[in-house]
């Protein structure tokens, strides 16, 4: 067997890969393009599939980012921080643009294979209910829908027992507002979070000086741009469905676009949303 080592200099063209590691080697892209596996011969069920798988790729890395965001702030790591917080950003932006390509699909391309889908649906990904409950969106009822597969519902469970991203944001702002005198601890946040009135008006103190709290407004705002496209991101699936498929219910069993559109009324940091219009 040749020991020649690989030479990084030689000219693409020429470079044999046959003892290092190649593009492909590194990606796993025979494992990743062998787990397509549509269930009709209907041509756009492909399309179907590789939206959805992509889209879990990308929510694998938002967890990945939120979960070092949220370690780095509990360090102080401000800069870290921001930097993972506008990656999120970027990458639910990247999810909107995957909807323009779906909608390709027309309602007769979708009714070709959407009976093989059985009772499957979107609404049972545990990586978006993980990102939901790590950005502070804790609703307990809806780890029902995972109670079969005991490892995600423990997953889900664990991220529900420790603070979410934003009641450590919100002890941080508490901290740095109250200082050393504060007499009202930073509140535990509802379950969904509801609007807090001591939350916003700390948060009113950091926008009438931002000079004096420009770390906090800095936080404040890259929040507002996170939810800002995650907003848009779950309002392109609403338009997505309703292009597609209408009224009807949803495989999973949901009321589909009614059921969608209820939960664009979901804010994850309502306070930031519902101070502006006291500035």
């Amino acid at each position: 067997m040749s020991s020649k080592p690989y030479d990084p200099g030689t000219e693409g063209a020429k470079m044999s890969f046959r003892w290092a590691m190649s593009y492909g080697d590194y990606l796993h892209l025979e494992d990743i393009l062998a787990h397509q596996h549509p269930l009709t011969d209907a041509h756009d069920e492909l399309l179907f599939v590789i939206q959805h798988q992509t889209s879990e790729l990308w929510m694998k890395q938002v967890i990945h980012e939120l979960s070092a965001a949220r370690a780095a702030l509990k360090t102080g790591d401000m800069p870290k921080m921001f930097k993972m917080l506008a990656r999120v950003s970027r990458i639910f932006e990247q999810l909107n643009s995957q909807w323009d390509v779906l909608r390709t699909m027309t309602p007769a391309d979708y009714t070709r294979f959407r009976d093989a889908l059985g009772p499957s649906s979107g609404f049972q990904s545990y990586q978006y209910r993980l990102i939901e409950y790590v950005l502070g969106n804790r609703n307990p009822n809806l780890l029902q829908p995972h109670e079969h597969r005991p490892e995600i519902h423990k997953m889900l469970s664990d991220e529900l027992a420790r603070p979410s991203f934003y009641d450590e944001v919100v002890a941080l702002l508490f901290r740095t507002v109250d200082g050393d005198d504060r007499q009202v601890p930073a509140p535990v946040l509802d379950a969904p979070h509801a609007p807090n009135p001591d939350i916003q008006a700390r948060w009113k103190i950091v926008y009438e000086d931002v000079d004096t709290y420009w770390p906090l407004y800095e936080l404040a705002e890259k929040l507002v741009d996170l939810e800002d496209y995650f907003r848009r991101w779950r309002f392109n699936h609403v338009t997505t469905v309703e292009r597609v498929i209408g009224f009807k219910r949803g495989t999973g069993g949901t009321s589909g676009v009614q059921y969608l559109r209820r939960m664009l009324s979901v804010e994850l940091f309502p306070e930031l949303w519902h101070l502006r219009g006291e500035l």
